[in-house]
């Protein structure tokens, strides 16, 4: 098969499937919530096989005990997070407005020493305030909105880990089935690159997740154990939106510290407490957790990170954030082989080359 024929059957694929995922996001949410949680679970499922249990009994073990930590989980924290985001939302204009006064009773020397016009800087703290809040229910309905068609107890609890549990039964048979399916020609490749996306893939999920995991936990308890009011919210909120690069942390400390100011001010104590949580929380993430267990051979920009989150979250919700960093890692591994074959082809060396080969590596 030429070139030109090869190219023109996988854009065909590519675009079949992008269809495909899109006249269907409204049901997909519960089917690709399952495929994630078996392919976060499939490492557990294979060690548990090398130590001499069988594929259907590890399946079964790890989902029970997965099924059973989430249920008591989400019963204990979303009465607890549901009522604080009600009365959270509710305070907002309250926490705006006390703000305003702050800056009126203290920034008008500041104002007018640096030449400023303190109403207009209350204006300015007012829109900002406004569009914060207008941006985090935005945030919080196009989550529920993107898969609201089955996004509910049966989707969650029953829907996800029936799929999960067939497909952690069989992912290593349909591994082998798609290896087989591949061209003998290019077989060598293509095991090369699905290794480089497997390792970006599971390099950053398994390893971001454990670090939303472990900072959310940090915000949480430092900042509930300051006093702050929805510091336990703020704290969950900020290591869930961990996983957007530098998102997480600046909506942390931005939300915090504003009812920080309007709770403890004059006192600079206590505002100081709730900044270093934060501040350690990044010296942590920056020196310890990122780079154990995401390490820095991940091959995902933050800012092409970024981009595919907020892309595939505008057009598909939910579903979309968890397709975001799979297809921006397989979107990756495949322009750097493209960058590769490129540098080592006559078009760019200007004249008949030697190829080093389709699993040469820059």
């Amino acid at each position: 098969m030429s070139f030109q024929r090869q190219f023109a059957f996988w854009l065909a694929a590519a675009a079949l499937f992008a269809l495909a995922i899109w006249v269907f996001r409204d049901i997909l949410l519960p089917f690709v919530a399952g495929l994630v949680l078996a392919y976060l679970l499939d490492p557990l499922a294979d060690r548990l096989q090398r130590l001499g249990m069988g594929r259907l009994l590890a399946t079964l073990l790890i989902l029970a005990l997965f099924v059973m930590i989430f249920t008591v989980a989400l019963l204990l924290l979303v009465p607890i997070v549901v009522t604080d985001l009600a009365a959270f939302l509710a305070k907002i204009p309250d926490y705006a407005r006390q703000l305003q006064q702050l800056l009126a009773r203290y920034g008008a020397p500041i104002a007018e020493r640096f030449g400023g016009d303190l109403p207009d800087l209350q204006n300015s703290l007012g829109t900002f305030v406004s569009r914060g809040a207008s941006w985090l229910g935005d945030l919080l309905t196009s989550l529920w909105s993107g898969g609201q068609a089955l996004l509910g107890v049966v989707s969650l609890i029953v829907v996800t880990p029936v799929v999960a549990f067939y497909l952690l039964v069989d992912w290593d048979h349909m591994i082998a089935t798609v290896d087989g399916w591949v061209p003998v020609r290019s077989r060598n490749t293509v095991r090369e690159l699905a290794r480089e996306i497997n390792a970006a893939i599971a390099g950053f999920v398994r390893g971001q997740a454990l670090v939303c995991l472990l900072l959310g936990t940090w915000y949480a308890v430092g900042l509930t154990l300051t006093g702050l009011n929805f510091g336990f919210l703020i704290g969950l909120l900020s290591g869930f939106l961990t996983f957007i690069p530098y998102v997480g942390s600046l909506t942390g400390l931005v939300l915090a510290t504003g009812v920080a100011i309007v709770q403890f001010w004059p006192d600079p104590v206590m505002i100081g407490l709730v900044l270093a949580v934060f501040f350690s929380g990044q010296f942590l993430e920056g020196n310890i957790l990122s780079p154990k267990l995401v390490g820095h051979a991940v091959g995902l920009h933050p800012v092409w990170l970024m981009f595919a989150l907020f892309a595939f979250g505008n057009m598909l919700g939910f579903v979309g954030l968890l397709l975001a960093v799979p297809l921006a890692a397989t979107v990756g591994v495949l322009a750097r082989f493209s960058l590769r074959q490129y540098l080592a082809s006559p078009l760019y060396a200007g004249g008949p080359v030697s190829s080093p080969g389709p699993e040469s590596r820059s």
